[in-house]
């Protein structure tokens, strides 16, 4: 849920490490980890002192399901989308569930933090419990992967070097992990199904392709992604969109809506705020170079 760097990850993900010297103070290091955990968990990131001008952010649904591991003491705080007022504390460990909606969370100013991003479709592994009741949900990580991911924490702040404390959290993840280890080749096949072609995929050529009846098809999907099909490719679509607009300028918004496969403009402008709580021109207004992330304060 905090800076996964998308933009940069997207244009650097052919390589085994990333590491970025962005000021003189910030450190960030993405690692991919090696198989079989590289089948299961997209990345590991670690970072420290992001120093940006603004202290509350405004999350859009990314698809994603992640475990931030706080290395700093105080609460990291999520807010009322409207006020801006506190509404939950999260401590040391937290498991951020897929989400339907957007959120509005810290910039990530002074942080220092490890994070874990699952493999779409992948996380229901770690979890063991149907991810549907995560959805929209931050929780304490060990109420969701038991104590020892508290243990983690407690290795991960004794080693200063940022890639050994990837090594570490290999071994820990393969170790506490790895039995669970299984995918689901009908879930798997839905998801790339719909992250290639959100626009022209149908829920019923993937029911048909796999061979479930819509019915069961959405019950394995809802437990393994935390979605039904249809609200997960909403999702991946609107995420094209956006990745669109960081490309095109101008942005043509009807010929932008055509292409990422809504019927009209009015469709496309729904799903928009729906996802975001901006019309199109309010977010070209509002964002900045973070994808996904939209300073609010």
């Amino acid at each position: 849920m905090y800076k996964f760097w998308a933009v940069l990850y997207m244009k650097n993900r052919k390589g085994k490490r990333l590491t970025l010297g962005l000021t003189d103070v910030m450190v960030f290091h993405l690692h991919i980890p090696s198989f079989p955990l590289n089948q299961f968990v997209e990345s590991f990131i670690y970072y420290k002192n992001y120093q940006p001008e603004h202290s509350i952010d405004r999350f859009l649904p990314d698809g994603n399901i992640n475990l931030v591991i706080d290395l700093k003491e105080e609460p990291q705080y999520i807010y009322d989308n409207h006020t801006l007022k506190e509404i939950q504390a999260c401590k040391k460990v937290w498991f951020s569930g897929i989400r339907n909606h957007f959120i509005t969370i810290p910039s990530g100013r002074d942080s220092e933090m490890f994070i874990v991003n699952f493999l779409k479709g992948k996380a229901y592994s770690f979890a063991r419990t149907p991810l549907y009741e995560l959805t929209d949900h931050v929780v304490d990580g060990e109420l969701v992967l038991t104590s020892q991911i508290l243990e983690l924490r407690e290795l991960l702040l004794e080693e200063p070097d940022p890639f050994k404390k990837f090594a570490i959290a290999e071994k820990n993840f393969l170790h506490a992990f790895g039995k669970y280890f299984e995918e689901n080749p009908f879930i798997h096949y839905a998801v790339q199904q719909i992250i290639a072609a959100p626009d022209i995929t149908s829920i019923d050529s993937i029911c048909r392709k796999v061979g479930y009846s819509q019915k069961h098809m959405i019950h394995m999907f809802k437990k393994h992604v935390g979605l039904t099909p249809k609200s997960f490719l909403k999702v991946i679509r609107f995420q094209k969109v956006i990745e669109e607009i960081e490309r095109k300028n101008p942005i043509h918004w009807s010929r932008l809506a055509i292409d990422t496969g809504y019927y009209d403009q009015a469709h496309f402008i729904s799903d928009f705020k729906n996802f975001s709580g901006f019309t199109p021109k309010e977010y070209m207004l509002m964002k900045n170079h973070m994808l996904n992330y939209v300073p609010v304060k």
